[in-house]
Formats: structure tokens, C-alpha cells, sequence
């Protein structure tokens, strides 16, 4: 069943196999996937793990994808949405469904990583900003978990 949001959009319950469905969405945001292989990465992430999928008319503007790490721990790895939908509610709908779904897994922590602030860069700084409005806080960081130029953030919430 999915559920219907504003002009016409729909979310999706989470579902394996939505690489090739994803990719258009994920190239079209080189602000934050402008790195080839992390990208190919997270195509083939996508393919086969739980994604959330959010679409107009039946064509996609948006995804988040869950990794389970643990019994009771998960993570955002990726989710985009293509830039004309920011800020209409699509990826707090999309955060809802795959918080949902993380619950009937018996999921209690949820988390994310993202660009430390350590580094500036106007379009982490919103994401960041987002992710606390949708109740993340942060954690710890990993100066080098990525490379020493773009040190990690990492995000908490409890389900």
C-alpha cells in the first residue's frame, strides 16, 4: 500500500532492487554524489537493501535507503530527492515510512552519516539541518573514516 502525499505524491513501502530506479535521482545531485565509484557504490547498496521509494505519477523524485547493521541498530546509507521537490515534505514522509519500517524490524537506533561541519560546505549544512529537525543528534566524528578532507559526522536518533 502506499500513501498518498501532496500533488499527487506517493511513498512507497520499502523494496529490494531499486538501483537502476534510483541512479537518475542520485546523478542529478552532484552537489552531494559527485564521486563516480560512491556512487556505482550505492547503486549496487541500493539494489540490495530496503528502500523507500517516493514518486509523482508514477515516476520516481526520491529514495532512502536503510542498512541493518544490528538486531536493534540501522542507518540512512543513502537517499536523495531530486532538487525540484526539496522542501515539500518528501523526505520527513519518507523518513516516517522507513522509520516505520525499521520499528516492525525491532529496530531502536537509527543513524546517519554525513559531512562534519568541520568542513564548510552550504549544501551538508542544510542536510545537517535537516536531519535535526527530524530528530537526529549528533554523535561522534571520524576526521578520516572517508578521507581527511571530508570528515564524518555521526548521527543519532532513538526509535
Amino acid at each position: 500500500m502506499t500513501a498518498p502525499l501532496t500533488q499527487g505524491v506517493r511513498i512507497h513501502p520499502p523494496a529490494i532492487g531499486l538501483g537502476t530506479i534510483c541512479e537518475p535521482i542520485l546523478r542529478s545531485l552532484p552537489e552531494w554524489f559527485g564521486i563516480e565509484a560512491s556512487v556505482v557504490d550505492y547503486v549496487k547498496a541500493i539494489e540490495r537493501m530496503p528502500t523507500v521509494l517516493a514518486s509523482q505519477n508514477d515516476q520516481p523524485i526520491g529514495f532512502m535507503t536503510l542498512e541493518c547493521h544490528f538486531p536493534t541498530s540501522a542507518e540512512l546509507h543513502v537517499l536523495g530527492i531530486q532538487r525540484q521537490w526539496h522542501r515539500h515534505g518528501i523526505g520527513a514522509a519518507m523518513l516516517a515510512a522507513t522509520e516505520e519500517y525499521a520499528r516492525s524490524q525491532r529496530v531502536r537506533f537509527l543513524q546517519v552519516k554525513t559531512l562534519s561541519p568541520r568542513r564548510e560546505d552550504d549544501n551538508y549544512a542544510g542536510t545537517r539541518r535537516w536531519y535535526e529537525a527530524m530528530g537526529f543528534e549528533p554523535l561522534t566524528e571520524f576526521l578520516t573514516l572517508w578521507d581527511e578532507a571530508n570528515p564524518c559526522l555521526q548521527m543519532i536518533k532513538v526509535l
